[in-house]
């Protein structure tokens, strides 16, 4: 029962972390150069950087800038991905081969690989940041999206409807779309997993958001030079990552099982 808390004590705290910085107006660039690479202290909770900074409020605006560039990502891919997978899977013929071979092909690249291709094109920033993420971000809602059209689309009560004269929009609308929510939400959660981690990456190669912007990626990149003199700071940032992955794919678990029961249930009545 402990570990079923955990993950929701994991989002709490940094849920607390974020309005109190908002309350208190902290700022993550503040430095106390007397101070760097100090150890935890009642002053610094996490202690301090290589450059005098708190290393706890850099990691609260890290989840700040981290959360926003997630979300962003998450509802482009998430649209995209749901509108071209719906429409192949419900007009199918020529169109959705077309989409289908595109699907295959983004797939057969390393997603991260993807992401670095596209973002080291581009110029660091948040923007292109978003962009090299979203890019292939939308593959995998496209192919949930489009095996589960072609399957509702041959129900007997969709064909009724088209047999009674209802449009395909409306058939995609009352029909389709509905029944993709619950395995939508399980995919999402996985997705902002990887999301996560993808982010971290290209923050740590230096193709993501650029100084003195707070990203958990840049941080553990620059904690990383410090591994032997102040290892406290490679292993909060580490910790970080690690929690917020967790929870999510804690909350996948948790989705992906209510599904299954969900879908039993279906087939038994």
């Amino acid at each position: 029962e402990s570990l079923h808390r955990l993950p929701l004590i994991i989002i709490l705290f940094w849920l607390l972390g974020l309005i109190i910085s908002y309350l208190l107006n902290l700022d993550p660039n503040y430095m106390q150069l007397d101070d760097i690479l100090s150890r935890p202290s009642l002053d610094a909770f996490f202690g301090r950087d290589d450059y005098g900074r708190s290393i706890l409020i850099r990691l609260i605006e890290g989840f700040k800038n981290s959360t926003e560039i997630i979300i962003v990502v998450s509802i482009i891919s998430c649209t995209f991905g749901v509108l071209i997978g719906t429409i192949s899977g419900f007009l199918g013929g020529r169109f959705d081969q077309v989409v289908s071979f595109v699907i295959n092909l983004f797939m057969s690249f390393p997603g991260i690989l993807l992401a670095i291709a596209f973002a080291a094109m581009l110029s660091p920033g948040k923007y292109n940041l978003i962009l090299a993420l979203s890019i292939g971000g939308w593959v995998g809602y496209a192919r949930l999206s489009r095996g589960q059209t072609l399957l509702v689309k041959n129900y007997d009560f969709v064909k009724a409807s088209r047999t009674m004269g209802a449009s395909g929009w409306w058939v995609i609308g009352r029909h389709i779309l509905p029944s993709l929510t619950t395995p939508l939400l399980v995919e999402a959660t996985y997705a902002l997993a990887g999301l996560i981690i993808a982010e971290a990456s290209l923050s740590f190669l230096g193709l993501g958001l650029q100084a003195p912007e707070a990203s958990w990626g840049a941080m553990m990149r620059d904690s990383v030079r410090y591994l032997l003199v102040s290892p406290h700071y490679a292993i909060f940032v580490g910790i970080s990552i690690m929690s917020i992955v967790y929870c999510i794919n804690a909350a996948g678990d948790y989705l992906h099982g209510y599904w299954n029961i969900k879908s039993d249930q279906n087939v038994s009545s």
